[in-house]
């Protein structure tokens, strides 16, 4: 891309063409986990059992973001950005009609297909607009459409589904999707497809140890964060006895908080990426840990989700450093880093619903979560030791 391209004249609307495409995927991603007792409910399952949905959609990230981002290797950014975004549109309608539970995992598994890709092609296409000492804060724009979303969105999909049907939540976001679609149509540069581009390129990344070690950090560290935000709708209606009202400003804090870990830790994160990542890990931790001694009051708690919330900042971190560390398989590598935090997605719900089916109650998705960001903090510090080792000893003066 070069300087007289209409994309970098006016970079801006690029990034709101992209982040409007996070807005519609953090609003399906998040809101599905606060609908969780009305879709349940309206499904005639249990909420454990409804907890499957979020790890459907979950899964359809993880087996879509590299599968896409091979075969669609030889693509331009845009028209692939567009394409997975109408298909995103057709899930999110769909999931809205869905005529019963088993129909509802289907739509909720294809409306998951694309969101890795699509996310990882954004980041590339943020970061190539901005100096490389930006890249990170340039993804976090793009990411600021999913942590608006958990603001906005969510709270006003939660609304929604207690006053008119949790089916209307799912059907705006095929509305959104659609105007992303119009959006990066308008904006997003007419580039060509990457001279030399092939799936066995981007399968090269699969290559990289630090590739895998950066996956591993989000895969297991991020798991925490659902673990709690899953069940949290129940946990504010059974244990902090919060009225319905209460949920959707509950809610807007957290994501108020997911925006100011994604700013922050974006701003550290082009400073020294990996410090910054193992610095949000253990915050996220803390909080977590911190869960289960506040969820009683409920002034507690809102400031608790709060903190639990700024650690979704660990995504732009993460997705920087996959950057650095993929080489040639920039496309693969980017999409994947979405399928490791929808291992998380998937992982963190599951463990948490097996501590509360097990009886230790709806507070113990904290203790969950603690013990994976913990987990993704060991990885972190077994990706930094062999940092270390494979970098080149200074040569000895004189020598």
């Amino acid at each position: 891309m070069t300087a007289s391209s209409p994309a970098v004249s006016r970079p801006g609307l690029v990034l709101l063409a992209l982040a409007m495409g996070g807005f519609a995927i953090g609003t399906t991603e998040f809101a599905v986990m606060s609908l969780l007792p009305y879709f349940a409910a309206g499904l005639g399952i249990d909420e454990p059992t409804a907890g499957h949905v979020i790890s459907a959609y979950a899964l359809g990230v993880v087996v879509g973001a590299p599968i896409i981002a091979v075969l669609a290797a030889r693509l331009s950014r845009r028209t692939l950005l567009i394409g997975l975004m109408a298909m995103f549109a057709l899930a999110n309608v769909l999931s809205a009609m869905a005529p019963s539970y088993g129909w509802m995992m289907v739509f909720r598994f294809l409306s998951g297909l694309p969101h890795g890709a699509y996310f990882g092609v954004a980041a590339l296409v943020a970061a190539s607009l901005v100096p490389p000492n930006k890249r990170a804060q340039a993804v976090a724009r793009v990411m600021l459409g999913l942590t608006v979303a958990t603001i906005i969105g969510v709270p006003v999909a939660n609304w929604i589904g207690q006053t008119v049907g949790w089916r209307w939540g799912f059907a705006i976001v095929g509305v959104l999707a659609l105007l992303t679609v119009a959006m990066v149509w308008l904006f997003a540069p007419s580039d060509k497809p990457i001279h030399g581009a092939s799936p066995m390129r981007e399968l090269g990344a699969l290559r990289q140890r630090q590739v895998w070690l950066t996956l591993g950090i989000g895969a297991i560290g991020f798991g925490g964060m659902f673990a709690v935000y899953t069940y949290l709708v129940s946990t504010l209606l059974e244990v902090t006895q919060a009225p319905e009202t209460m949920v959707p400003v509950v809610l807007a804090v957290f994501g108020i908080g997911m925006t100011v870990g994604n700013l922050a830790c974006a701003w550290a994160a082009d400073r020294a990426v990996m410090p910054a990542a193992g610095g949000i890990l253990l915050w996220s931790a803390a909080s977590l840990a911190l869960f289960p001694f506040v969820a009683h009051n409920i002034w507690a708690v809102t400031a608790c989700v709060f903190l639990i919330g700024c650690g979704g900042g660990l995504g732009t971190a993460l997705q920087t450093r996959l950057m650095d560390v993929a080489k040639d398989a920039q496309t693969l590598a980017a999409a994947l880093n979405h399928s490791a935090f929808n291992t998380a997605n998937a992982l963190g719900p599951w463990l948490g619903g097996m501590a509360i089916a097990a009886g230790h109650g709806w507070t113990s998705t904290g203790w969950v979560g603690c013990a994976l960001a913990l987990g993704g903090f060991a990885i972190w510090v077994l990706a930094v030791l062999d940092d270390r080792q494979r970098r080149p000893l200074p040569a000895v003066q004189g020598a």
